[in-house]
């Protein structure tokens, strides 16, 4: 089922900025929105391991992923993260060596790198609430893709320490900047089926 039309837009304008507050981006601007569609979406959204290879994607539509995904909610909004955006080849495939279960790096036009930034945590015990922040970053960023009849899937780096160096050597990173996802995106190849992930079983409520 080709959900792009239905929720291009509407489903953004949940993920942005919430249902009543009107946005102004390069690429749209949103007045409203309808639950249904938003809903749909998060219920709908799949991992894709798929993409058309010589399909890139708008610097605009890049953008829309990366804003939706600093809306995300955070520790005492500390916002500790960053966002490397790989979009030549050279830079894509550079990865490729080092996390074994990216394979599909190797026909994405587009990979996002999240990643948390330990100038920006919170200190003290609170210190690795950036993880859940960067984790809620890459969630939106996922959302945002399907809405935009993208495909997505989250690779994990962070914490196998391997795959955290891999990264950083590969990349450049400076040492207070940890990757924790890379996310592959591209336009999907074939039609996809999204799982039913709903289990009542998994629910409690009041007590255990």
């Amino acid at each position: 089922m080709n959900i792009t039309k239905l929720v291009a837009g509407v489903a953004l304008s949940a993920l942005f900025v919430g249902c009543n507050q009107k946005i102004d981006t390069p690429a749209m601007d949103v007045t409203e929105f309808d639950t249904a569609a938003v809903l749909q979406c998060i219920e709908t959204r799949t991992s894709v391991r798929q993409y058309q290879p010589d399909r890139a994607i708008p610097q605009d539509t890049v953008e829309l992923l990366l804003r939706a995904a600093m809306a995300a909610p955070t520790a005492v909004n500390k916002q500790p993260w960053a966002f490397i955006v790989l979009d030549r080849r050279e830079a894509i495939d550079s990865l490729v060596s080092a996390l074994p279960y990216a394979k599909m790096l190797s026909h994405a036009p587009l990979a996002i790198v999240t990643c948390g930034d330990m100038n920006k945590a919170i200190e003290g015990d609170g210190r690795d609430f950036w993880i859940q922040d960067v984790s809620a970053a890459t969630e939106n960023l996922l959302l945002a893709a399907h809405a935009l009849g993208l495909g997505a899937v989250w690779t994990g780096v962070y914490p196998l320490q391997d795959r955290v160096e891999g990264v950083q050597r590969a990349l450049g990173l400076p040492a207070n900047i940890i990757p924790l996802s890379v996310v592959p995106v591209g336009y999907p190849v074939g039609e996809q089926t999204p799982k039913d992930k709903w289990v009542p079983e998994n629910v409690h409520y009041n007590k255990w």
